[in-house]
């Protein structure tokens, strides 16, 4: 279910759906200028607060493309402490660069990663410093009308869909409902595995897609486990025998519950510790990660984490042996349900290939 707050602040919602409903009609009637550059630009978004998965989709379009093109990834930055427009590298800091930008850095070398709250801005600096670039992709900038995206992704998650959410600040809605129909494609992300023909017709017909909009279904697909620190640990934790295993589960995510269950899978004693999405880990945090990892009675005892909070972990240098041999994150990826794969990938290496040209500009 969506996330509803009180009823008192219904009255707010409604003002806020006004302001941004006047804000969206300033840029379809042009009132309002819109900037369209000549190589493709892929927006990845939501129009809900909170995580649908963008980040793990940015990813897979970065392996997609990567191959057969020059991509770079532009995004705001989250949270990050520097401003403007910055280059985000192997050996950044999330404070310069935000935990998401930073994971994409780091796992794909090959491609271009920026920040800038101003992707107008970001994309023009982008060209004007990397003129190779074939295709830039915007993680998070649905919202972002100053520029019209070639080709736009729209995410919602199967446990929480937009159709069922109400406005800021009573639901969790950035826009209404109406603004779905800028999405050229449309994904229900994290959906169960063995989702029936029955609920994808439902959710289908809630959803009420355009003629000319896709919609696909996905899942979380979560990899084999890896360390998060060089050490002497195995390269992967034994989960052999859940009545032996203890874990402590670190989450600094908007929705952990997944993992969550996964975990009370794999493992008869788990301690779960969580925090608010993109949270900062402090040095009391490391303390607690060790105290509860101290209070496990089972004979094989693990830290998991997710990918993105240890890109934030990893930046401690006060954390014990003990402690680091014995951290490990999952790394997760995204796969379409039914064979839809091909269709998906197509739309998208078509668009790129036909939409090739010289990196100019021409304002809209």
């Amino acid at each position: 279910m969506p996330n509803r707050r009180s009823f008192l602040l219904y009255p707010f919602s409604l003002v806020y759906g006004f302001v941004t409903g006047f804000r969206n009609f300033l840029y379809n009637t042009r009132i309002l200028p819109s900037t369209e550059f000549s190589i493709p630009v892929i927006c990845v978004g939501n129009i809900t607060v909170g995580g649908t998965g963008k980040t793990p989709f940015t990813e897979y379009l970065v392996e997609l493309l990567q191959t057969r093109f020059k991509v770079a990834v532009l995004s705001r930055g989250y949270k990050r402490t520097s401003s403007g427009f910055t280059i985000v590298a192997a050996a950044s800091t999330v404070s310069e660069a935000g935990d998401e930008p930073l994971q994409i850095a780091r796992k794909y070398p090959d491609a271009v990663v920026a920040v800038d709250r101003n992707r107008k801005n970001g994309i023009k600096q982008i060209i004007k410093l990397f003129p190779e670039i074939e295709v830039i992709l915007l993680d998070d900038a649905f919202q972002h009308r100053q520029i019209t995206p070639g080709l736009s992704i729209l995410l919602t998650d199967f446990n929480r869909l937009m159709t069922r959410d109400s406005m800021l600040p009573y639901g969790n809605l950035r826009e209404s409902l109406s603004n779905v129909r800028r999405a050229d494609v449309i994904i229900v992300t994290k959906s169960p595995v063995d989702i029936s023909a029955m609920q994808r017709r439902l959710i289908m017909n809630e959803i009420n897609k355009a003629p000319y909009q896709n919609l696909f279904f996905t899942t979380v697909n979560y990899n084999c486990p890896k360390p998060l620190f060089d050490t002497d640990s195995p390269s992967e934790p034994d989960f052999s025998n859940p009545n032996h295993t203890g874990i402590v589960l670190v989450t600094g995510i908007a929705n952990p519950r997944p993992l969550k269950e996964l975990i009370e899978k794999i493992a008869g004693e788990v301690i779960h510790l969580q925090y608010p999405d993109h949270y900062k880990f402090k040095e009391d945090d490391i303390v607690a990660i060790g105290e509860s990892f101290a209070k496990l009675k089972s004979s094989k005892k693990y830290i998991i984490t997710t990918e993105k909070d240890s890109v934030r972990l990893k930046e401690f240098t006060n954390i014990t042996d003990l402690l680091k041999s014995s951290i490990y994150y999952f790394p997760i990826g995204i796969d379409f349900l039914h064979d839809y794969k091909n269709e998906f990938d197509k739309i998208i290496t078509d668009y790129v290939r036909k939409n090739k040209r010289n990196n100019t500009i021409s304002e809209v």
